[in-house]
C-alpha cells in the first residue's frame, strides 16, 4: 500500500489538533468558552494594535494577560490547548508579514534596475548583470554582484573549515572518545556557540588581520580567506552538535553487525557509520553553510566595506564587502532607492537560507527513513 505523503500528515495533524480544540470546546462550561473566546480575541486585537502602531495596543494585551491567568487557574487544559494553538498560528502570521514586508520594501529598487531582455523588461536584473554599486554619483547603481561575491567567498572558505572539523569532532564524540572526555567536550563545543559573534569579529581584526597583512604584504585589513575562518569557527559548533546527533542515531545494529564480520572500529566508521548517516551529516554542514551566509559581526568587523569585486575575482587574500556587512554598515543612513536595495540584500539572503534549510530539513527525513525512522 502507497504511503501517504509527509505533506498530507502534516496536515491531518494540524487537522486533528483544531478537531481536538473544538471537541474540547464542546465539552467545556460556557464560562470556559467564554474566557477561551476573550483570550483569543484579545490576542487577535493585540496584533492588530501592533500592526498599526496604536498607542491603545496596552489595553487588549491586558485583557490577554488577565483573561489568560484566569484561564489557567479556573480552565487549564482548555486554556492551554488554545494558547498553544495561538501562538503556533501566530507565529506563521507574523512570518508571513515580515516576508511580505522585506519584498515590499525592496519592490522600488527592482523597478529601478530592470532591463529588458529580447524586449521583455525584466525587474531588478540589473542588479545581478553589471558590478557597479554607487549611491552618490550619477547613474546611480546598486549592483549586487560585489555583495554576492563576497558572501559566495566567505561562505566557501567558511564550509571547507567547518565541515571537515565538525565532522571529525562529532565522529569522536559520538564514537571514539571515552565517557569523562565526551562529557566534558561536548559542553564545549556548546559553549562556543554562545559566544557573540562580535567577540570573532574583534579577535580576527585585532589578530588575524594584522597578522596576515605581515605575512602575505597586504594593503589594509580584510581577506575573505581569513573572514572565512572566523566564521568557519563560529559555525563549527552547529556542524559538530547536528551531525554528533545523526550519527548517533545509526542503529547499535549495523555497527555490532560489522563489528561480528571481523571489522575493526575505525573500518566500521568509515564504512558503516559515516555512510548511513551521511544524509545528516550533510544537513550538519548546510546548516553552518546557512549560520556562515547570515553572519553580520564578523564580516562587517574585519573587511574594509567597499561594495566592489577583488582584481582578480578569486583572489582571496583580499576583502571588500558582503551581503550582511552591507547591511549592517549602511541601513543606519540609508533612505530613499539605497534603503529599497538594502532590502534588496536580506531578500537574497533570506531566500538563499531558506532553501538551504528545506535541503537540510528534505536531507534529514531522507535519513529517518533510511533508518527506519529511528532518530
Amino acid at each position: 500500500m502507497a504511503q501517504p505523503h509527509r505533506s498530507e500528515l502534516g496536515i491531518e495533524r494540524v487537522a486533528r489538533t483544531l478537531r481536538g480544540v473544538r471537541d474540547s470546546l464542546a465539552n467545556e462550561e460556557p464560562a470556559a468558552v467564554a474566557t477561551v473566546g476573550v483570550v483569543a480575541g484579545a490576542m487577535l486585537v493585540s496584533l492588530a494594535g501592533f500592526l498599526v502602531a496604536s498607542s491603545l495596543t496596552i489595553v487588549p494585551v491586558a485583557v490577554l494577560v488577565l483573561s489568560a491567568g484566569y484561564g489557567w487557574i479556573r480552565h487549564q487544559e482548555l486554556t492551554a490547548k488554545t494558547l498553544a494553538l495561538a501562538m503556533t498560528v501566530s507565529t506563521i502570521l507574523i512570518l508571513i508579514l515580515i516576508t511580505t514586508f522585506i519584498f515590499r520594501e525592496a519592490i522600488p529598487v527592482f523597478l529601478y534596475e530592470r532591463t529588458s531582455v529580447f524586449g521583455v523588461s525584466v525587474p531588478g536584473l540589473r542588479m545581478f548583470i553589471q558590478p557597479n554599486w554607487d549611491a552618490v554619483s550619477p547613474p546611480i547603481r546598486f549592483s549586487m554582484v560585489p555583495m554576492i561575491h563576497g558572501t559566495v567567498m566567505v561562505t566557501l572558505v567558511a564550509t571547507a573549515v567547518a565541515a571537515p572539523l565538525g565532522i571529525a569532532a562529532a565522529l569522536f564524540i559520538s564514537e571514539i572518545a571515552p565517557g569523562p572526555v565526551r562529557e566534558a567536550v561536548k559542553p564545549g563545543v556548546e559553549i562556543l556557540a554562545g559566544i557573540p559573534s562580535i567577540v570573532y569579529g574583534f579577535i580576527g581584526f585585532t589578530i588575524l588581520s594584522p597578522w596576515a597583512s605581515d605575512q602575505f604584504r597586504i594593503l589594509g585589513q580584510g581577506t575573505y580567506l581569513f573572514v572565512g575562518v572566523v566564521v568557519g569557527l563560529m559555525a563549527l559548533p552547529t556542524v559538530v552538535s547536528v551531525a554528533e546527533d545523526a550519527i548517533g542515531s545509526v542503529p547499535e545494529s549495523m555497527k555490532s553487525g560489522s563489528l561480528a564480520m571481523g571489522t575493526t572500529d575505525w573500518q566500521t566508521m568509515t564504512s558503516i557509520t559515516l555512510p548511513a548517516a551521511f544524509s545528516g551529516v550533510s544537513a550538519a554542514v548546510l546548516l553552518g553553510v546557512g549560520r556562515a551566509i547570515g553572519e553580520t559581526m564578523a564580516a562587517t568587523v574585519m573587511l574594509r566595506g567597499v561594495p566592489r569585486l577583488t582584481d582578480p575575482i578569486y583572489n582571496a587574500f583580499y576583502g571588500q564587502e558582503t551581503l550582511t556587512s552591507l547591511i549592517a554598515r549602511n541601513y543606519g543612513e540609508a533612505d530613499g532607492l539605497q534603503l529599497s536595495a538594502l532590502f534588496a540584500a536580506g531578500i537574497i539572503l533570506f531566500v538563499t537560507v531558506l532553501f538551504l534549510s528545506i535541503g537540510s530539513q528534505y536531507i534529514e527525513a531522507r535519513m529517518r527513513s533510511k533508518l527506519g525512522g529511528e532518530q
